[in-house]
């Protein structure tokens, strides 16, 4: 089962809707402004520690989730 997970792990870090590819990256790039982290211009993060990649995770998420409240709400 382990290595069922190994082989789709890839395919969960992909955008399903393609409109929101250019919001997601700009909610990145605002993180990484925000918590003072550099993102790696040739988008490999395996020099990134897992400390910063996490903040951003975290940070985006939690923006995600704010985004999300408002349009259940209704308000903006």
């Amino acid at each position: 089962m382990a290595a069922n997970n190994m082989n789709t792990s890839s395919s969960r870090n992909r955008v399903l809707v393609r409109e929101a590819k250019n919001a997601l990256e700009n909610m990145k790039m605002e993180a990484a402004q925000s918590l003072g982290v550099q993102i790696p211009q040739d988008g490999y993060y395996g020099n990134v520690t897992s400390r910063d990649a996490g903040s951003l995770g975290g940070y985006i998420t939690k923006n995600l989730v704010r985004i999300a409240e408002q349009q259940l709400s209704g308000s903006r």
